[in-house]
């Protein structure tokens, strides 16, 4: 049949693709779907319902969601525990704290968020920590069905085949086993990890202020007992003290009330002044979850030359400044008593005038754009943000409310209260996973519909003549751990699915344990950092080498492999 033939074609050119070009996935798939729909393999229908499928819209919600968790303050309280003891438990708390973050939330959002906590941790360095971040997050999101966009995506598949769709908890059982084993299996081979530990002062751009509170714990403690020397990324470059500037702080200098620090550091440092109890934030009370904007000074700037305070900065354009850039200089003095000049680059927190007169600022800066990072919440709206997510969670779980359902009114709910902004959610929107699964389920429908998958399953099972249905369920768990290695989870999952599925037809049993060896199968992402996002996430942040992953990931892999194959069975029988 010439229908076989260009789905076989398809699919060769997918993985030609992935592998052997630099091509995007989410272009890979669409140009093998267009392809499909102008053969008149596909239908217009089809492909409609293929991109609106209720997985897949539940999906991006979650994403969406994840913008306002990620500005609460239990990032902050994560970061202050995981960073106190020895490595090994360390690693025990990071990993399970971020397993358990992972297993409610996307896992991806929640790497990204503890990034800059595990950058600031006081005792080790990032790179000992990084690479299991990374894995805990992969053992997290097997535990719910919302923990990794790759379940969304198989249970697409599952609804789309015309199968009951996976409950909430079903892959639980076997996930906390892994998850246990595997958190505890990464304590010694974290050991084998690197130690890069880069904290050049050459590196850290921007001038940030915070000012001692009077009822402070720091007060009368020494910089050093009070921790503020070993700040990751951030340098205490200064001390005003009633208005008397000290450059050179020693680390026995004791603190006072009112006490001026005036530190070096990158953007995350806001974050990172925010969560020190007994610190103000130059600029702190205007800070409530907003995202940060940078500016470049212009020369025609009406404020050159001037400070924040005497050109009136706030009042004029809705904004405030908390950090300030003058290429490689140090700059002295606080915040508000410097001189502004051309080329300065600004953070600043931006009001609603701000961002409806941004065109307006041609003159005054030269350059404006939105910086990934955000400003913390308060406690009370951090407290309202995570409420309303568990209960959008508990409401799904007693089938009170769909899912999708109860994150669209969140979302709504979070707008409406200004906790997130329009232009976030436009930042956040995950057009590549839309594209690569609305394309990829309506390339599994051609692989089941034309016999494709039959004859790739066929091939398998040979390939494990004599172990009968279990094995093909290795085959199946191996195909799809190979292509998770090699073209990213998501990918792998959407092509393995079609061939497990059929070969469960085949034997005549549950697709059960197949789905769910592709699930684990999917997530089974140690050993290069290509083949899942929260590997990449923290692949240049740690500065790591690809040998880094095999020393630590082969193991789990084989590890995790192999509780995976045993366990399969025993929760989902054939």
């Amino acid at each position: 049949m010439w229908e076989q033939g260009l789905v076989l074609v398809l699919l060769a050119s997918i993985v030609i693709g992935l592998v052997l070009t630099r091509i995007k996935p989410s272009v890979v798939f669409a140009a093998a779907a267009l392809i499909a729909f102008l053969s008149g393999l596909l239908d217009l229908n089809e492909v409609a319902e293929n991109f609106t499928n209720s997985s897949l819209l539940t999906l991006v919600l979650l994403i969406l969601a994840s913008t306002a968790l990620e500005k609460t303050r239990l990032i902050g309280w994560v970061s202050q525990h995981i960073s106190e003891g020895k490595i090994g438990s360390v690693i025990l708390k990071l990993g399970f704290s971020t397993a358990l973050l992972s297993s409610f939330t996307n896992n991806t959002a929640v790497v990204v968020s503890l990034i800059g906590a595990v950058k600031r941790n006081r005792q080790h360095a990032p790179s000992r920590l990084l690479i299991p971040l990374s894995y805990a997050a992969i053992l997290g999101g097997t535990l719910t069905l919302i923990g990794t966009s790759t379940n969304l995506i198989i249970n697409s598949f599952v609804e789309d085949a015309g199968l009951p769709g996976l409950d909430f908890f079903s892959p639980t059982m076997i996930g906390l086993v892994v998850l246990v084993v595997g958190v505890i299996l990464l304590v010694p081979l974290s050991y084998f990890l690197p130690s890069y530990d880069e904290n050049s002062q050459d590196d850290l751009p921007y001038f940030l202020e915070a000012v001692v509170n009077s009822d402070s714990p720091l007060v009368g403690k020494s910089i050093q007992e009070n921790g503020l020397r070993c700040l990751r990324k951030l340098f205490l470059a200064e001390v005003v003290r009633h208005g008397e500037s000290l450059p050179s702080v020693h680390p026995d200098f004791v603190l006072q009330s009112d006490d001026r620090l005036l530190f070096c550091g990158d953007i995350e440092s806001v974050s990172t002044l925010q969560e020190i109890k007994g610190l103000t934030l130059f600029g702190q009370q205007h800070l409530n979850g907003q995202s940060f904007v940078e500016v470049i000074v212009s020369s025609s700037a009406t404020f050159c030359h001037k400070t924040l305070k005497s050109s009136r900065f706030r009042d004029r354009f809705d904004a405030v400044v908390v950090a300030v850039r003058r290429g490689h200089e140090r700059l002295e003095g606080g915040l508000g008593s410097i001189v502004l000049m051309p080329g300065d680059s600004l953070v600043l927190v931006p009001g609603k005038r701000f961002e409806h007169e941004r065109r307006r600022h041609r003159k005054e800066f030269v350059l404006v754009h939105d910086l990934e990072s955000s400003a913390r919440l308060d406690l009370f709206k951090s407290v309202g943000v995570l409420a309303g997510f568990t209960a959008v969670i508990a409401a799904a779980l007693l089938q009170w409310v769909p899912m999708i359902k109860g994150l669209a009114v969140y979302i709504l709910v979070l707008l409406a209260f200004g906790i997130i902004q329009l232009q976030e959610l436009r930042r956040r929107f995950p057009l590549d996973i839309v594209v690569i699964v609305g394309s990829a389920l309506s390339i599994a429908q051609l692989m089941i519909s034309t016999g494709v998958s039959e004859i790739m399953g066929d091939f398998l099972s040979g390939l494990f003549n004599g172990w009968g249905v279990y094995g093909a369920l290795i085959a199946t768990y191996l195909m799809t751990l190979v292509l998770t290695e090699v073209i990213t989870n998501n990918a792998a999952a959407a092509l393995a699915f079609p061939v497990g599925y059929s070969m469960a037809v085949s034997y005549g049993v549950s697709p059960m344990p197949f789905i769910m060896a592709i699930l684990f199968g999917a997530s089974a992402s140690f050993i290069s950092p290509y083949g899942y996002q929260t590997n990449l996430l923290v692949y240049s942040v740690g500065n790591y080498k690809l040998s880094d992953y095999a020393k630590v990931g082969i193991p789990l892999s084989i590890v995790y492999s192999v509780l995976v194959l045993a366990l399969i069975p025993e929760f989902f029988p054939f």
